[in-house]
């Protein structure tokens, strides 16, 4: 075989014929890869091509191959001296390591891939998010409730609500509920105040704010919607209000806004000046009691005196202690209104309604004496003179006989008086200065002044 100018391919021969082999299209292999148990049957054995008419001028030589039988191809050719050589082919198979390694990348790729897909399928979501009472369901890869919001361009506020909070890890199927906060400026039984619901009609705003609408006045219907700018609710709950009158007591329930509708409701009419025992127009609460006063009543005109004021002046003509009117004082006159009230049959105190003064009151002048007492009299201190004041006038200073006359201790005449130095009337001066008035008249005339009492001087 050396001799001959064509070589023959053995299976571990030249690998030039692998590299020089026709290639042939993709999908004309089979698959060959086997797994391990399946290694003794990894070279296929393809039964041997018909030999070919042997040709008439050269006969046919076969040139055996080295490879055993049932390894691999038959493989033709014919030489130059004509003869057809035959030889077997080896089949362009690999080793299980070679697919193996031929293999390895791919599959990494196949994983590398599988993995992010179930890495962006895992990132999905579905959310149902329901904004003010509105759902939609949607998908999303926030990973908690406040990405997601922000992610919807949904914002919220203090007063606004989010269920779960914000900030809550999300997973696929879960709910996220947002309700807007509205101001609701609320007057209940009288008391106004400002207040926030998520509440979307008027009923679920007095329910959220533990209001019971059963019963009550509201001046707006509970089905009416609130609206994001908010909504002013007057509402009057229903109270347990006893009124008593005439006698009798009832206990009404009501959500009158005054004490006044309430004595209304209950059937009661007030005549004239009846009145109720708290301010008609204030608010009824609950429990209370309500008294219905009938009243009756009149006005009466009184007429009363202004008390004068006094006036004193020194007069140092006068002796100490002697004090002469020199006006006399008079009193002033008013009239006065009065009301006159029953109530339940009961009178009241008058209550003074007006006063009207009808006359002024006059001042009383006094001039008051400054002048030393006199030296006693002589020939007149030893008497009695206590003897006689008390004979004359029951030893009174300023008394004044029936007729007007006769005045003081001693019972002198305004002439008298007079002539003997004193000035005004002798009941107004002092009782020394009267004593001594008296001792002079006694020096000049003796006992005669006094014809009745005289005697009394020296008993």
């Amino acid at each position: 075989m050396s001799n001959s100018q064509y070589e023959t391919y053995g299976p571990y021969g030249d690998d030039s014929s692998v590299h020089t082999a026709e290639t042939l299209p993709y999908g004309m292999y089979e698959d060959t890869y086997r797994p391990a148990y399946e290694a003794e049957a990894y070279f296929v054995t393809e039964p041997a091509l018909p030999r070919p008419r042997p040709v008439a001028s050269a006969p046919e030589a076969v040139i055996p191959d080295p490879e055993p039988a049932g390894a691999g191809e038959t493989d033709v050719r014919t030489v130059p001296n004509g003869r057809a050589v035959r030889r077997r082919r080896r089949r362009n198979v690999e080793r299980p390591e070679s697919a193996v390694r031929r293999l390895l990348p791919q599959a990494l790729v196949v994983a590398f891939l599988a993995g992010g897909t179930t890495a962006f399928v895992a990132k999905d979501k579905a959310i149902e998010l329901t904004v003010d009472g509105r759902p939609r369901t949607l998908h999303t890869f926030a990973d908690d409730v406040s990405g997601l919001l922000a992610e919807e361009g949904v914002r919220v506020g203090a007063h606004d609500m989010v269920a779960p909070a914000r900030g809550t890890p999300l997973a696929s199927g879960d709910e996220v509920a947002v309700r807007y906060g509205r101001p609701v400026r609320l007057t209940l039984d009288g008391q106004r105040r400002e207040v926030w619901t998520t509440a979307s009609t008027v009923d679920g705003a007095l329910r959220e704010l533990g209001v019971r609408p059963e019963g009550a006045y509201l001046s707006a219907s509970r089905s009416q919607s609130i609206g994001r700018t908010g909504l002013a609710i007057d509402v009057r709950t229903e109270r347990a209000v006893t009124i008593m009158a005439d006698g009798r007591t009832r206990t009404i329930r009501t959500n009158a806004a005054t004490v006044g509708e309430a004595v209304e409701e209950a059937g009661i009419t007030l005549h004239g000046q009846d009145t109720v025992s708290v301010p008609p127009a204030s608010f009824p609460r609950d429990g209370q009691t309500v008294t219905v006063l009938r009243v009756t009543g009149m006005r009466e005109v009184r007429e009363e005196q202004i008390p004068f004021q006094e006036e004193r002046t020194e007069d140092p003509s006068l002796f100490t202690g002697t004090e002469v009117v020199e006006q006399s004082g008079q009193p002033g006159l008013r009239q006065v209104t009065y009301f006159l009230r029953t109530v339940n049959g009961v009178r009241e105190k008058p209550r003074r309604e007006k006063s009207e003064v009808v006359r002024g009151p006059r001042k009383q002048l006094v001039k008051v004496g400054t002048k030393p007492k006199p030296p006693s009299v002589h020939g007149a201190d030893h008497l009695n003179w206590r003897g006689l004041a008390a004979c004359e006038s029951g030893g009174r200073t300023h008394v004044v006989d029936p007729t007007g006359t006769f005045g003081g201790l001693y019972q002198f005449d305004t002439r008298t008086w007079h002539s003997l130095g004193g000035s005004g009337r002798p009941q107004d001066a002092s009782a020394e200065e009267q004593t001594f008035r008296a001792k002079k008249l006694y020096v000049r005339r003796g006992a005669s002044p006094w014809p009745h009492c005289g005697p009394r001087l020296h008993g």
